[in-house]
């Protein structure tokens, strides 16, 4: 394993679990001890992690960069992203959470006559010239990794609103419910969920059976989840036992295939 790709691998799992030992790193990764401890120094060096006892911590504040997120599972978000579009009648108003999913939503939507409420930069750069598209962006400090909107602002902002739906994002998917990577993030995704009568949450396969930093909501929360077919039988016997609707797209073809919860 090269350089570079070892060390995003480690990134990756302090990211996902919060927190990684140092013989546990080196397990996964079949480095030796050595190797991964300067691996662990260059990523706290650079302020994506920091070091502990016996491993390594995620700090908070070193969300994976939306331009290289972007990059990872394209084809299962861009078929989400066509299914979850064609879902949107025209004439709705939909909250648009931040995230590679959701900018995927977003981009399918052109030419349909809408009111979108989004605290994404990016999302809110793709609609603003859709003059279909009655654009509302929350403010607030602008996370510089991932371009949405956080903080106090943003949560004042979100208190006034009252919408049909919300369809949001999640850095993983758990039989516990849903986890994001930042505290700010998933204040406001909790402001958003008190907003919307309906939730719909958009994940590639691979965020199931992953943890983030920060909890965000329980499944029974959610009101509709539009997965990739690569979930397994088992996670979808969880989601649908959470009394979650569950829309899986063969992302092979076209086929959308519905299973309701009743």
């Amino acid at each position: 394993m090269i350089l570079d790709q070892r060390r995003d691998e480690i990134l990756q799992l302090i990211e996902q679990h919060g927190f990684v030992s140092l013989q546990e790193l080196v397990n996964k990764l079949g480095a030796s001890e050595s190797t991964v401890r300067r691996d662990l120094e260059y990523l706290d060096g650079i302020g994506q992690i920091r070091r502990t006892r016996g491993g390594a911590a995620y700090t908070g504040e070193s969300l994976t960069p939306f331009e290289e997120r972007t990059s990872r599972e394209t084809t299962e978000k861009e078929k989400i992203g066509k299914v979850v579009a064609d879902l949107i009648q025209p004439g709705e108003t939909i909250l648009l959470d931040g995230g590679t999913t959701t900018l995927e939503v977003a981009r399918h939507l052109a030419g349909k006559r809408l009111q979108v409420v989004t605290n994404s930069l990016p999302i809110a750069n793709l609609l603003a010239q859709q003059s279909s598209v009655e654009l509302i962006l929350i403010g607030g400090y602008l996370y510089p990794r991932t371009g949405v909107a956080l903080g106090p602002l943003a949560e004042a902002s979100l208190a006034e609103l009252n919408v049909p739906r919300v369809i949001m994002s999640a850095g993983g998917i758990t039989e516990k419910g849903l986890f994001n990577s930042n505290s700010l993030l998933v204040e406001c995704e909790r402001r958003m969920i008190k907003a919307a009568k309906e939730v719909w949450v958009v994940a590639d396969s691979s965020k199931f059976g992953r943890s983030a930093l920060t909890f965000l909501c329980e499944l029974s929360s959610v009101t509709r989840m539009i997965v990739d077919s690569g979930l397994s039988d088992t996670w979808r016997q969880v989601v649908e036992k959470s009394g979650v609707e569950l829309t899986v797209i063969d992302v092979s073809s076209t086929e959308k295939i519905e299973c309701r919860q009743s």
